[in-house]
């Protein structure tokens, strides 16, 4: 028997590119954490892989500023998304984002992309280890793994400064009443006057891990946090003997000042040397400018140097921002997951990681 009040579903899924989306709640988690929900105005599903990210395009003081957050809601609620931001002191976007983004307001997201994910490292028993805001990645495989009922034994251990300063607290502290297989463990650092704290404190040491799970040997291992935070982790799995290749991070972020700089110095220092290895002939056949590069310059510096501007966050092959077409010629593309198989099939590199190999068209 048909059922004729059912209608199939034609509402459009979410694919890597740039969407324009709205603003349609702000949450404050903590004193300094809010989440901003977005949604579309033609409804998209927003699917994708619990961890992954998304990037921002923000208008600044009238500049475009291009910022790469993680999502921290779960496919499972696929009508809208969240990101989940800590005011920074001196953080240009996220303190304007604070200070700025409302109910209503506007703008256009890139993605979603990332290798950092719960989807492609399956595994029966996982352990979400974060820190601070890093929280957002794991608080999305655990939102999706709760929200499916997946059969998977969860170990969730997050570390904060103070009490004041866990993010989702609440939320984590319902999911491990609710199921059995969720086990939750909370760290701070210290405790304020006035402040109760009957849990974990100091900072979170292997001694500390083998009382919250005795088998994290044999778990996967989803971390995310400040870099101090996940070098720690890292260094007292490696002296245990820990099988890395069970290790998953997130890496995205953008690049660092003094790499920047050291390339900046290296490319100056072989300029003057007159260094007279090949050059190769980078056209951009829309603008119909082209401009020859030395030895190991990206695409996206190509550009730069004829004027033209191609959206970049990361700067580092992940976010996929900077994803331009090549119509023809080679080049060494290194990077981080930014994007997928399927677009270099047809020809597109991502500007910011890609060395020509050869004289190269470009369609922009």
């Amino acid at each position: 028997m048909t059922n004729t009040f059912l209608n199939p579903v034609n509402t459009q899924t979410w694919s890597n590119g740039r969407h324009p989306v709205r603003c349609v709640k702000v949450i404050q988690e903590t004193w300094d954490v809010r989440s901003f929900c977005f949604t579309a105005e033609q409804p998209i599903l927003f699917f994708f892989k619990p961890g992954q990210f998304v990037t921002l395009e923000l208008q600044i003081d009238g500049e475009q500023v291009m910022r790469s957050y993680t999502i921290s809601s779960s496919p499972s609620v696929p009508y809208s998304f969240s990101i989940t931001v800590k005011r920074a002191p001196g953080g240009k976007v996220s303190n304007w984002l604070h200070d700025n983004m409302k109910v209503g307001d506007e703008l256009a997201v890139h993605g979603p992309v990332g290798l950092f994910n719960a989807i492609d490292f399956p595994a029966d028993k996982v352990l979400f280890l974060s820190g601070g805001v890093g929280i957002t990645p794991v608080m999305s495989m655990a939102r999706w793994f709760y929200d499916t009922n997946a059969n998977i034994d969860m170990v969730f251990v997050h570390s904060a400064r103070s009490p004041k300063d866990l993010v989702f607290q609440r939320e984590l502290e319902h999911m491990a009443a609710r199921i059995e297989n969720f086990a939750l463990h909370l760290v701070c650092e210290k405790h304020g006057l006035g402040e109760a704290w009957a849990g974990y404190r100091g900072y979170l040491n292997d001694k500390m891990l083998a009382l919250m799970a005795p088998d994290y040997m044999e778990r996967e291992i989803f971390c995310c946090g400040p870099t101090p935070y996940m070098n720690a982790v890292k260094n007292f799995l490696k002296n245990n003997g820990f099988d890395m290749s069970h290790y998953h991070e997130e890496a995205f972020g953008p690049t660092p000042p003094e790499v920047r700089e050291e390339v900046e110095e290296l490319a100056a220092e072989a300029a003057e040397a007159g260094e007279s290895a090949v050059q190769y002939e980078v056209e951009f056949a829309i603008t119909g400018k082209s401009v020859r590069i030395a030895p190991g310059e990206t695409v996206h510096v190509a550009a730069q140097k004829v004027g033209l501007h191609i959206p970049k966050a990361c700067g580092m092959g992940i976010c996929g921002t900077c994803m331009v077409q090549k119509t023809s010629g080679s080049v060494e593309m290194n990077h981080n997951g930014g994007i997928t198989e399927e677009d270099e099939a047809e020809g597109y590199i991502l500007s910011c990681c890609s060395v020509p190999k050869s004289d190269l068209v470009i369609d922009f």
